[in-house]
């Protein structure tokens, strides 16, 4: 299967079938691609970050950092470098979607009438891009 259509039948199933949060969305994503075998105290960890909503750090940002500065570890790449790497996603994805932060990536922002999973069609393309970053530079 195409990568795209496997990122996008991913994000679907993970959001509609286990009401997983874009972070964790994410990392499962680029858990099943890369192998990297993250452990499942990171997952509830990374649940109760995005728990809250709160509109701060968006997860498509929050979850592939987490995994990046797993995933470089386990590739044996110092910290620093790792710290490089993920400054330069920040400012990547900062500069490909607008923004970091939810309140301002998320369609509708925060309304009581959203419906579930507005995220959807962001998490495809941040996933992608998440992808191509590690595929690049690590």
């Amino acid at each position: 299967m195409e990568r795209r259509a496997l990122v996008v039948e991913c994000v679907h199933t993970y959001y509609w079938e286990n009401d997983f949060s874009c972070a964790e969305v994410s990392q499962r994503i680029l858990n099943e691609l890369f192998k990297a075998n993250l452990s499942t105290q990171l997952l509830w960890a990374t649940f109760g970050l995005n728990a809250g909503r709160c509109g701060l750090q968006c997860g498509l940002v929050e979850g592939p950092l987490l995994f990046m500065g797993i995933y470089a570890a386990k590739k044996h790449i110092d910290q620093g470098e790792i710290r490089k790497l993920c400054r330069q996603y920040c400012a990547e994805f900062k500069a490909e979607f607008g923004s970091m932060l939810c309140s301002e990536l998320r369609p509708e922002g925060f309304k009581r009438t959203n419906p579930p999973h507005l995220c959807e069609a962001r998490t495809v393309e941040a996933v992608v891009f998440a992808i191509e970053f590690i595929e690049k530079h690590m």
